[in-house]
């Protein structure tokens, strides 16, 4: 059964901006993890952009409740380069009291916009 549906863009250059105005806006949106690519090298900013979108997409597909902390949802990627949402803290409660069992993520960007959608399963 579907419990939410969240879907979400980002404007890769205005997240950028942002980024550069505002300094320690990164930790306070991602875990360190995600702020780099496997070989060790800074992640770009379009799969930056990508995964603050997977954030903003998952707080709709939970019905955007306030309290939620972004640094209680992580973008993983997995081996296969299949990105995967883990969740944990104010995200996780706030999952489990609607019955969530799964979460499903997909992430794209192209042409300046990054976006993602999630599927809250219960």
């Amino acid at each position: 059964m579907i419990i939410g549906v969240g879907i979400d863009v980002a404007e890769i250059d205005r997240f950028d901006d942002a980024l550069r105005r505002t300094p320690g806006m990164a930790d306070r949106l991602f875990v360190e993890h995600e702020l780099w690519l496997p070989s060790g090298e800074r992640r770009g900013m379009a799969s930056l952009a990508a995964r603050f979108a997977a954030k903003e997409a998952l707080a709709k597909s939970l019905g955007a409740p306030g309290g939620l902390r972004w640094t209680d949802a992580e973008i993983l990627t997995e081996p296969s380069g299949r990105p995967r949402l883990s969740i944990r803290g104010t995200v996780a409660t706030c999952a489990e009291r609607l019955g969530v069992r799964g979460l499903h993520v997909s992430l794209s960007h192209d042409a300046g916009v990054a976006s993602a959608v999630v599927i809250a399963e219960g």
